[in-house]
């Protein structure tokens, strides 16, 4: 009997767990998937709890619930890999043993990377909501904010989804303008980022939307620390952001066990071969979804597109046979922008966000680089679809490659 090993429950070990489990015959293989707890987060939910749009039951549901029957789920803390010994330690002293093993363990907020960030003002004027805590306790503050300075801020690259700090600032405004407080607070959106976003296209229409909005774009921001006396923003080349409440997104890294596990970078993430995500250093051991270092958006979009490649590579490694995936960098993200209105960006490793038509070339129905109800919708259904299509392991008829077909690149730049 051989053992595929999953670190981590998520998005990308739930789908994989699922998804070999009916390509592997269960009398030889045993898929064994390890998290620390039973509760599984539609984590793009959070950006809206603020705003009181999802409650916690909405978008927490038990692990063991989504796996197909015949994947083992073993809770408990994972202390290390030993790579070299084929086996994972874990905090309470059980050891795993595997034949391969799949590190999707994603990336987590490090509040406590920024001096000042965890300090008496934390979750008082300082709020997250890239945790589920701290979307509830953003809602409460927002609901008692009544004028002043906002700042939404970044505190470094990369972070899970990229795009959500925008929405939430996009979202944001339009929730101060629907309670008729929009001209007694001052917007400002802090990024390390030379523009709104990575790619100029895409930078230059969301740049442009913060300008139409009023929202004061503060880019090329390296946080040093934060002031939490004086509640100010403090980069390394002294410029200073006062603010009354901060909404900020830390910094983000992969899973300690990683670091102690001597298998990750500087931020914990395993380096991968960008197409295959097998790790550069062992042929029994891939890191998938945000757990690796491939140089795409650490979003939901580009777990389900990887996915789908590796678990055909996986059957074809584990036969000997060479992986004929190759895994583009594919993303799409839909961009809240308020007023029941998002934007759809789809780009890859190469290719930046242009505006177009997806999935289906010149009709769409979803607009690319434009602000449409439909894209809204399709942003809202995603949660359907995540519960009940995704995790099960069921196909999109979505092709997991990027297609340049219904894309075009604005006049100026043609």
């Amino acid at each position: 009997m051989s053992t595929l090993l999953i670190l981590g429950a998520g998005t990308a070990g739930t789908m994989i767990a699922n998804k070999l489990r009916h390509r592997l015959d269960d009398g030889a293989w045993n898929i064994t998937i390890v998290d620390q707890d039973d509760e599984h987060h539609y984590q793009p939910g959070y950006l809206f709890v603020p705003f009181g749009t999802y409650t916690r039951e909405e978008l927490v549901r038990s692990r063991r619930s989504l796996l197909a029957e015949g994947v083992d789920l073993v809770l408990g803390e994972v202390d290390r890999v030993v790579a070299a010994e084929n086996a994972v330690l874990l905090s309470d002293g059980r050891r795993l043993p595997y034949d391969y093993l799949v590190i999707a363990s994603g990336t987590t907020p490090r509040p406590d990377q920024t001096p000042g960030m965890l300090g008496d003002q934390w979750r008082t004027s300082i709020f997250d909501f890239y945790t589920l805590e701290g979307a509830e306790a953003l809602a409460v503050a927002l609901q008692n904010f009544e004028r002043g300075r906002l700042v939404v801020h970044i505190a470094e690259m990369p972070i899970k989804c990229p795009v959500a700090p925008l929405e939430f600032t996009f979202l944001v405004e339009a929730w101060l303008r629907s309670r008729g407080m929009r001209d007694r607070v001052e917007l400002i959106f802090v990024t390390p980022l030379d523009g709104a976003f990575t790619q100029p296209v895409a930078s230059e229409r969301l740049g442009a939307m913060l300008a139409e909005r009023k929202i004061h774009l503060e880019p090329d921001f390296m946080v040093e620390r934060i002031d939490d006396e004086q509640r100010v923003l403090v980069s390394y080349d002294d410029r200073e952001v006062p603010f009354d409440l901060l909404v900020t997104v830390p910094v983000n890294m992969g899973a300690d066990f990683v670091a102690r596990s001597g298998l990750g970078d500087e931020l914990n993430y395993v380096p991968v071969d960008k197409h295959t995500l097998l790790s550069t250093g062992y042929d029994n051991l891939f890191a998938v979804g945000d757990a690796s270092d491939i140089p795409a958006s650490k979003a939901g979009s580009v777990a389900h597109f990887a996915v789908e490649i590796f678990v055909d590579n996986f059957v074809q490694h584990i036969q000997g046979l060479p992986m004929t995936g190759s895994f583009d960098g594919h993303a799409n993200c839909f961009v809240e922008s308020g007023d029941d209105k998002a934007l759809l960006i789809d780009f890859n490793y190469d290719t930046q966000p242009l505006p177009g038509k997806y999935p289906v070339p010149h009709l769409g129905p979803m607009s690319l680089l434009k602000e449409t109800r439909t894209n809204h919708l399709g942003k809202l259904a995603f949660r359907h679809l995540y519960w009940n299509v995704l995790l099960p392991g069921r196909r999109i008829p979505l092709p997991s490659q990027m297609s340049m077909a219904g894309k075009y690149y604005p006049s100026k730049e043609a």
